[in-house]
């Protein structure tokens, strides 16, 4: 059984608050992305991590994200909800654990994997009833931002200290 969207899910705008925290978070990994290309030595090291640590935390909440929106479909959450969620969360955990190993690089694809799951997920749940329909114009959008991002700093990792 999917939710009732209200009025606000049910519309394709992306409302303002949307905006400013879908693309807000989104802003410490282009700018880490960017500073690490600049920098380098330890200044690089110390902001490839905070950059990773930051893409983590922002994966493990969007998968509280799509647990929270599963709360609201009647009958309980799906299986594909439950899945989503977990799946989003254990990348993103992962990747914290492959940081503390010292794998960065690991790290970096599993953050990947998370984030190309959701920029290809969100739009599916959205256009199904199962997140607000915003979702299919705002993650298309916004999720790539980390992507590139993402990417660049595993080109980074990848050529070797600079």
């Amino acid at each position: 059984m999917r939710p009732s969207p209200t009025a606000e899910d049910a519309s394709p705008r992306v409302p303002w608050l949307s905006l400013v925290l879908g693309f807000g978070p989104m802003l410490p990994l282009v700018a880490g992305a960017v500073a690490a290309w600049a920098l380098g030595g330890a200044a690089r090291t110390l902001v490839l991590t905070l950059t990773l640590l930051w893409a983590a935390a922002i994966l493990t909440f969007l998968a509280g994200v799509r647990r929270g929106l599963s709360f609201r479909t009647p009958g309980g959450p799906t299986v594909v909800q439950i899945a989503t969620m977990t799946v989003l969360f254990g990348l993103g955990f992962s990747a914290l654990l492959g940081l503390t190993a010292g794998r960065p690089a690991l790290a970096t694809g599993l953050l990947l994997a998370g984030y190309g799951l959701v920029a290809l997920l969100d739009p599916l749940a959205a256009r199904s009833g199962e997140a607000p329909r915003h979702f299919a114009r705002l993650r298309p959008v916004q999720i790539p931002l980390a992507l590139v991002s993402l990417a660049a700093l595993l080109v980074l990792e990848v050529a070797g200290p600079a």
